[in-house]
């Protein structure tokens, strides 16, 4: 069996490059399609199953019978795959640059597709005992006719067959989610089947000049052709629901402006009788924060009605936003008008009973020279319910506590999650759906499309079928439109701009919503919406043939046969509830294509009973249903991938999910293990899997990394797995502690080397400890029985805690004081005998520390300084006592105050001491870690994720200093 690049090597820090960037990429990129939750990054499984495509140089001993022969054809995939390199800009600014695969930007390329599919057939050509082929048509013939099909049997949202099919694979797919199977169609079934057709749409063919249009560049230009005219025949239908606002005299006589979005209060009845009002519910009165631009809500009690009556005004220029009735988590609110606190239970009560309303509390327009904001308008009020829509989604959300909290407030039917004008329109576009279908139809014909009336969800590739795929993507831009139109999107006062519903996986409550106007030009609007889909379309360039099926990931299919590369992303145990929050969009999607997808649309709901996660509200509280029930079907899905993997091939599964569960041993000891990766190594182990290696690959934008809290996961882990022989032995747990105290560290040493982010060191530990656990057949315990997995995870975090511990060795005496001073009080006071003690043992003493700038002692008490309080604009040259601690905590500093500059200016004057301060941070992130000290531990995993453009920027500036010259 020859070994796959990916069991060997891999250039990671390229890959996690781009994967992180990846996020950042708008208009045209898959990800924009549909919304997903924790959809992988496309570079990241281009990368993956390209390495796991090609053959490691090791495994052609004849044609590289060196190792450093084997080493330079490394370099060279390397160079296919992912290089980093350093440009410079137009304006002479250097900058870090990605090129190769897994570049978002050299894709677009026909020749870099085609140097990485040129490996791939000179693979399979040599593992045939044939002449590999080299001209791209005959390459992807050979692929296409001797490749495995590859197959992502938890699909989601798409990336995995979506790149299978990029490099040349025939990609099929399945999922049981509907709306994930209709992204997936959308993505690779679609676009082949009508690949270098014209447009239909009487607009562009009367263009001249536009004969020729490659790939799905026709199609995209007719969702963007109907989409238009869905907008136009909406206004018709709807525009009075959305009228202009009148300006201010300063703006001109009956000056007017198009309104971007009306911002709405929820209000209860206040529960003291004296008062009474409908008090306002409100997080913020903050309209702009953006500077000289600053725009707030100012509320006015009107004592003068009974009950008093809560007004709002706008108000612009000078001064600060009142503060709200938002008094704490939740629903804690404060009454204005009479300042009594209302908790929780009775708003939950008043909401549950139907007694919550909404009060308008500003408008936003669209003027000259940015935002207007003006006061409610009660005409603009009424307006809003002056409508009933014809239709309403009245299905129930799940309830799930933990990721839909507006269930408890009353909002528990997907109706009452949008306004009544906001139903209003999403039901009149969901109508014109169908209607542009069949308008689209009519042009089909005429264009000259076969009217064989054959339906797209049975093969068909004439009018009908073309009318019908228009419709899934006009669809899709439906569902967009109802993330931004619900009444649980907010304002963004600093940006001036609409949030969608789903800033996060979750359906959340929202007090003070905003409600966009749909259409305006600004964020939210229709033809915004269809932008993002038309654009993913015309960005296509893959037309290889794929299949998407709905289908349960446990259950045998017809389709299992030939045997396929088998590359997944499964569920993360109770992670994320995908069936629960992707009804919000199903409700709209079935609306619309029902009579298109029949089968895929028959359920009223998402299909949840037999969705793998676990989740105790389904199983009436139980914890220990839902763990058995996601361990079994999850090892019912391992067993089917081993019996349809392709043995030439292994099999990679993405997995994050954070180990958090601590276990008590006595004498204070602790052990850290996850049931979710238990039962994910549980399954792959039971299922026959051995695990050949694990890469940590980066899925999150660096920014949101360092801002965001220390505890949220980076990475995803990939395993790559092979099936165990059958003659596989036993070991005892006495040989397999020896083995792992001599493969791990090494395996740390080598993620470290490879910048892994502090937060997922312990994630990417499991990889190198299992892969010695799962070779065996059984690791025996003292007593003969099989070591359980989860003890096997316990004893990998123990040796992590050994190994990041040793490395305390390379510290310098005050550093190693500091630490464990650290670890006992963190920054706060301890006892000066205590404090002294230490530093004896640690040959230091207490003077020599406050002299070296790292602590403060007074009246009997020791503290460690903290950042805030170091020494501004220190210089390491002039300190002839530099700690490692006082180097890391300087550098944070800088890091965080004037970012990755700052810190390489620092760096560069702190030579190769600077080095060790990654290390330091790792183990300080541990030490956070473990404590529960989230908010610090992010100033540290900040530091090693920035690591490398900090040294890159800190060798720059040194190449740059100029060289002191000699006379003699």
């Amino acid at each position: 069996m020859r070994k796959k690049l990916i069991e060997v090597a891999l250039p990671l820090e390229a890959i996690n490059a781009e994967s992180a960037r990846e996020k950042s990429i708008r208009h045209g990129h898959p990800s924009t399609l549909h919304l997903w939750w924790a959809r992988r990054p496309l570079a990241a499984c281009r990368a993956v199953l390209w390495s796991s495509l090609v053959d490691d140089p090791s495994s052609w001993p004849d044609k590289f019978p060196t190792e450093e022969d084997q080493k330079r054809e490394r370099e060279r995939l390397f160079d296919i795959l992912g290089r980093i390199t350093i440009e410079t800009d137009k304006k002479g600014n250097h900058k870090q640059v990605v090129r190769g695969l897994v570049s978002w930007d050299d894709i677009k390329n026909p020749a870099i597709i085609d140097e990485a599919q040129k490996e791939i057939a000179r693979c399979l050509a040599w593992d045939r005992g044939e002449e590999p082929p080299t001209q791209p048509d005959a390459v992807r013939d050979y692929i296409a006719q001797y490749a495995p099909p590859a197959y992502d049997p938890f699909a989601g949202g798409g990336s995995i067959p979506l790149e299978a099919q990029r490099l040349g694979l025939e990609a099929h797919a399945s999922d049981l989610n509907p709306v994930a199977v209709l992204i997936n169609k959308a993505l690779i079934e679609i676009p082949p089947k009508f690949k270098d057709l014209p447009p239909i749409n009487p607009e562009n063919r009367q263009k001249k000049g536009m004969n020729f249009w490659k790939g799905a560049q026709g199609l995209a230009a007719d969702v963007g052709f109907y989409g238009q005219w869905m907008r136009d025949e909406a206004f018709q239908r709807i525009g009075h629901l959305y009228p202009k606002v009148a300006l201010p005299k300063e703006y001109g006589e009956d000056a007017e402006a198009t309104v971007i979005a009306w911002l709405w209060a929820r209000t209860v009845k206040c529960p003291n009788p004296a008062c009474g009002c409908q008090m306002p519910l409100v997080k913020s009165f903050e309209l702009s924060t953006k500077k000289g631009k600053e725009a707030w809500v100012q509320p006015q009690i009107d004592r003068e009605q009974t009950p008093p009556r809560i007004q709002f005004d706008v108000k612009t220029g000078k001064g600060e936003a009142p503060d709200p009735p938002k008094t704490g988590r939740g629903a804690s609110f404060k009454c204005l008008a009479c300042e009594q606190p209302v908790g929780e239970k009775y708003i939950k009560a008043e909401a549950m009973a139907g007694k919550m309303d909404a009060q308008l509390m500003a408008i936003v327009a669209d003027g000259k020279n940015g935002r207007v904001y003006l006061s409610p308008n009660s005409d603009h009020e009424v307006i809003a319910k002056s409508e009933v829509p014809a239709w309403q989604p009245q299905q129930h959300l799940a309830n799930d506590p933990r990721n839909i909290w507006c269930v408890s407030y009353g909002l528990d039917t997907f109706d009452k999650l949008f306004t009544s004008r906001q139903l209003v329109a999403l039901t009149t576009f969901s109508d014109l759906v169908s209607e542009a279908k069949e308008k689209a139809f009519q042009d089909a014909v005429a264009a000259g499309l076969s009217d064989d009336d054959v339906l797209l969800n049975d093969g068909g590739t004439g009018a009908r079928a073309y009318s019908e795929a228009i419709s899934t993507y006009l669809a899709f831009a439906v569902d967009k439109a109802s993330d931004y139109w619900s009444a649980l999107c907010s304002w963004h006062s600093s940006g001036e701009k609409m949030r969608n519903t789903f800033g996060r996986q979750a359906i959340p409550m929202v007090w003070d919503y905003a409600e966009c106007c749909i259409f305006s030009q600004s964020s939210g609007n229709w033809m915004a919406c269809i932008d993002w889909v038309w654009k993913v379309i015309e960005k296509s360039t893959i037309f290889l043939e794929g299949k998407v099926l709905q289908h349960d990931a446990t259950v045998i299919h017809e389709n299992d046969s030939p045997p396929k590369i088998v590359s997944t992303d499964p569920p993360y145990y109770d992670n994320i509830g995908y069936a629960d929050l992707s009804d919000f969009f199903y409700v709209w999607l079935r609306r619309s294509l029902l009579a298109i997808y029949p089968d895929i649309c028959s359920t009223l709901l998402v299909p949840k009973i037999q969705e793998l996660i676990a989740s105790p509200y389904r199983f009436d509280g139980s914890k220990k249903k839902a763990q058995a029930f996601f361990e079994e079907g999850l090892g019912q899905a391992f067993k089917r991938m081993h019996d349809i993997s392709h043995a030439s091939y292994p099999l990679t599964i993405y997995y994050a999910f954070k180990q958090a569960e601590t276990e008590k041993k006595g004498k204070g000891e602790e052990s850290v293990s996850s049931t979710g990766w238990e039962t994910m190594l549980e399954g792959l182990i039971q299922s026959g899997f051995s695990i050949n290696g694990t890469w940590p690959m980066r899925s999150e934008l660096s920014n949101r990394m360092i801002a965001s809290d220390s505890n949220a996961l980076a990475s995803s882990i990939v395993l790559v797995c092979r099936p165990r022989p059958e003659t596989a032995p036993k070991i005892t747990r006495r040989q397999f502690l020896s083995e792992l105290k001599k493969e791990l560290p090494k395996a740390l040493k080598t993620l470290q080397q490879g910048n892994i982010a502090p937060v997922d060191l312990a994630q990417a530990s499991i990889g190198p400890g299992m892969a010695v656990y799962s070779q065996y057949a059984a690791v025996l315990e003292n007593d003969g029985s099989p070591m359980r997995v989860r003890t096997a995870l316990q004893l990998i975090n123990q040796l992590l805690d050994e190994y990041l511990t040793e490395q305390e060795g390379e510290f310098d005496s005050d550093t190693r004081w500091a630490l464990t001073w650290f670890e006992q009080h963190q920054f706060n006071e301890g006892q000066y005998g205590d404090a002294e003690t230490l530093s004896k043992a640690r040959n230091t003493s207490i003077q020599g520390l406050e002299q070296a700038g790292i602590l403060t002692a007074k009246a009997g008490k020791v503290r460690l300084l903290k950042r805030s309080e170091l020494q501004p604009n220190w210089n390491p040259e002039q300190d002839n006592r530099v700690p490692h601690w006082e180097i890391t905590q300087h550098l944070i500093r800088a890091l965080d105050q004037t970012g990755e500059i700052g810190a390489a200016e620092l760096l560069a004057k702190l030579g190769n001491g600077g080095e060790i301060a990654r290390d330091l941070a790792y183990r300080l992130y541990n030490l956070c870690d473990r404590k529960g000290w989230s908010a610090e531990g992010i100033g540290y995993n900040s530091l090693v994720i920035s690591w490398p453009e900090i040294s890159r920027l800190a060798r720059e500036s040194k190449k740059s200093e100029p060289i002191q010259g000699s006379l003699f």
